[in-house]
Protein backbone atom coordinates (compact mmCIF):
# COMPACT_ATOMS: atom_id res chain seq x y z
CA UNK A 1 0.00 0.00 0.00
CA UNK A 2 1.51 3.30 -1.06
CA UNK A 3 1.49 6.35 1.17
CA UNK A 4 -1.00 8.57 -0.66
CA UNK A 5 -3.86 10.83 0.38
CA UNK A 6 -6.29 8.46 -1.31
CA UNK A 7 -5.06 5.48 0.72
CA UNK A 8 -5.12 7.57 3.90
CA UNK A 9 -8.76 8.42 3.13
CA UNK A 10 -9.50 4.71 2.67
CA UNK A 11 -8.00 3.92 6.08
CA UNK A 12 -10.03 6.74 7.65
CA UNK A 13 -13.18 5.33 6.00
CA UNK A 14 -12.28 1.88 7.32
CA UNK A 15 -12.05 3.28 10.84
CA UNK A 16 -15.43 4.93 10.33
CA UNK A 17 -16.87 1.60 9.23
CA UNK A 18 -15.51 0.15 12.49
CA UNK A 19 -17.41 2.97 14.31
CA UNK A 20 -14.31 5.01 15.18
CA UNK A 21 -13.86 8.68 14.36
CA UNK A 22 -10.37 9.84 13.33
CA UNK A 23 -9.25 13.31 14.40
CA UNK A 24 -5.96 15.12 13.88
CA UNK A 25 -5.03 17.38 16.77
CA UNK A 26 -2.07 18.84 18.57
CA UNK A 27 -0.99 17.00 21.69
CA UNK A 28 1.82 15.40 23.62
CA UNK A 29 1.47 11.81 22.46
CA UNK A 30 4.47 9.59 23.14
CA UNK A 31 3.46 7.26 20.34
CA UNK A 32 1.92 9.94 18.12
CA UNK A 33 -1.66 8.93 18.78
CA UNK A 34 -4.18 8.06 21.46
CA UNK A 35 -7.52 6.25 21.57
CA UNK A 36 -10.47 7.56 23.54
CA UNK A 37 -12.17 4.19 24.03
CA UNK A 38 -15.34 5.43 25.69
CA UNK A 39 -16.16 7.65 22.69
CA UNK A 40 -14.57 5.57 19.89
CA UNK A 41 -12.26 8.40 18.86
CA UNK A 42 -8.73 8.08 17.51
CA UNK A 43 -6.61 11.21 17.92
CA UNK A 44 -3.45 11.43 15.80
CA UNK A 45 -0.77 14.11 15.97
CA UNK A 46 -1.73 16.72 13.36
CA UNK A 47 1.91 17.44 12.53
CA UNK A 48 2.45 13.94 11.11
CA UNK A 49 2.81 13.62 7.36
CA UNK A 50 0.73 11.16 5.32
CA UNK A 51 3.14 8.29 5.97
CA UNK A 52 3.07 8.86 9.73
CA UNK A 53 -0.72 9.09 9.80
CA UNK A 54 -1.12 5.90 7.77
CA UNK A 55 1.38 4.05 9.94
CA UNK A 56 -0.52 5.10 13.08
CA UNK A 57 -3.82 3.90 11.66
CA UNK A 58 -2.35 0.58 10.51
CA UNK A 59 -0.76 0.11 13.93
CA UNK A 60 -4.08 0.80 15.65
CA UNK A 61 -6.34 -1.43 13.53
CA UNK A 62 -5.65 -4.66 15.46
CA UNK A 63 -6.25 -2.85 18.77
CA UNK A 64 -9.69 -1.47 17.90
CA UNK A 65 -12.61 -3.06 19.72
CA UNK A 66 -14.65 -3.90 16.65
CA UNK A 67 -15.61 -6.95 14.65
CA UNK A 68 -13.98 -6.89 11.19
CA UNK A 69 -16.25 -9.76 10.08
CA UNK A 70 -19.21 -7.36 10.07
CA UNK A 71 -17.55 -5.08 7.52
CA UNK A 72 -18.57 -4.81 3.89
CA UNK A 73 -16.40 -6.81 1.47
CA UNK A 74 -14.57 -3.68 0.27
CA UNK A 75 -13.52 -2.84 3.83
CA UNK A 76 -12.71 -6.46 4.74
CA UNK A 77 -10.13 -6.58 1.94
CA UNK A 78 -8.62 -3.27 3.02
CA UNK A 79 -8.55 -4.41 6.67
CA UNK A 80 -6.72 -7.63 5.77
CA UNK A 81 -4.30 -5.74 3.53
CA UNK A 82 -3.50 -3.17 6.24
CA UNK A 83 -3.03 -5.88 8.89
CA UNK A 84 -0.75 -7.92 6.64
CA UNK A 85 1.27 -4.82 5.70
CA UNK A 86 1.70 -4.04 9.40
CA UNK A 87 2.94 -7.60 10.01
CA UNK A 88 5.51 -7.28 7.21
CA UNK A 89 6.79 -4.00 8.69
CA UNK A 90 7.21 -5.66 12.10
CA UNK A 91 9.24 -8.47 10.53
CA UNK A 92 11.58 -5.97 8.86
CA UNK A 93 12.45 -4.26 12.16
Amino acid sequence: MKYTRNNLKKLEDLCSALTYKVRYEQGHFQSGYCIVSSKNIIVINKFFDIEGRMNCLMELLPELKADPDQLEDEYKDLYKKAISMRSVQELEI
